[in-house]
């Protein structure tokens, strides 16, 4: 039920977001015109544009007209949405999600893009070198969690685990950066650990399946595709009496029993207000550092905890 619930939540939120405007043009009427890429609608990324919405709201009011795409997942779909938003001639592009921020960054180099969601725009982008600004036109915030204090939550949680297994999606290269910092972290606390990947939404389940055969407990990062098939890889490894460690809160709510997340609402308004910074020409984009959530917090989903018989420490904060 409560699953149910904060989705419905969080669709409706979405559905707000979408009504800043959810048509293809810019408005002449307004100052701005931005325009949004979201890989997926999942509730991570959800409110991570719902954060950007309402901080950019609240800072321009009338005067920016907001657009907010999703692409279904499709990395294709990205960069026609990102090449539309370029024929529109809009002021500003974010791209929430990696592949997002891919897409936008091919389509353009003279339109300001801020990235959110995104883990290491080195990685994601393939730069040589990234030493905390992108510059040219491209800046952002990163959902990049404290891997090594993640990681340090299979000792605390789970004492009597020894095989680990990793799991994400393959065609995503920040899942990649994260599972190789988190094995290595596992490794040293003395972990045997295993990296399970599957290509796209429609192996989850198998791979799933598999892991739980082979593991005491599952690591998943802050993947988009894990993300989304959430439900189904808790459909599978709840009745194996497998538990997972989730690298993001909203993820932990459909699968996991505990994390240690940042807050993507937050993230995502910190993003908007950096928009705002840029469309009103207070700062230059290109030299804005991309910008970090500081707070991240021990959380855990207390109803899913119990099946597994798993105690929490005190100092952890119950998912609502």
């Amino acid at each position: 039920m409560k699953t149910k619930m904060k989705q419905m939540i969080l669709a409706s939120a979405m559905t707000l977001a979408l009504g800043c405007s959810n048509n293809n043009s810019t408005d002449t009427s307004a100052k701005y015109n931005v325009g949004v890429i979201q890989l997926v609608q999942h509730p991570a990324l959800d409110v991570a544009t719902q954060g950007f919405t309402d901080a950019l709201q609240a800072e321009l009011g009338d005067d920016v007209n907001i657009s907010v795409q999703v692409a279904a997942g499709d990395s294709s779909t990205c960069i026609t949405i990102a090449n539309s938003y370029v024929s529109e001639g809009v002021d500003l592009i974010m791209a929430n999600a990696t592949p997002a921020l891919q897409a936008a960054s091919s389509a353009t180099s003279q339109i300001p893009i801020l990235g959110t969601s995104v883990t290491e725009y080195g990685t994601a982008l393939s730069l040589k070198d990234f030493n905390g600004t992108v510059g040219g036109n491209i800046s952002g915030t990163a959902d990049l969690p404290p891997l090594e204090q993640q990681a340090e939550l299979f000792k605390e949680l789970l004492p009597n685990a020894k095989n680990i297994g990793i799991l994400y999606c393959s065609s995503e290269p920040n899942s990649v950066y994260q599972s190789n910092i988190v094995q290595k972290e596992l490794e040293k606390l003395g972990y045997n650990v295993k990296v399970y990947t599957f290509s796209d939404s429609n192996d989850v389940s198998a791979v799933t399946q598999t892991v739980c055969q082979e593991v005491d407990a599952i690591y998943i990062p802050t993947d988009n595709t894990a993300a989304s098939c959430a439900e189904a890889i808790n459909n599978v490894a709840e009745p194996a009496g497998v538990p997972i460690i989730a690298g993001e809160e909203n993820m932990c709510n459909l699968c996991g029993i505990a994390t240690l997340s940042i807050d993507y609402y937050e993230l995502g308004q910190l993003t908007g207000k950096m928009a705002a910074e840029v469309l009103t020409g207070k700062k230059n984009i290109s030299d804005m550092p991309i910008q970090y959530y500081e707070n991240p917090v021990k959380k855990f989903d207390k109803e899913r905890a119990e099946k597994l018989g798993i105690s929490i420490p005190s100092d952890y904060t119950e998912i609502q």
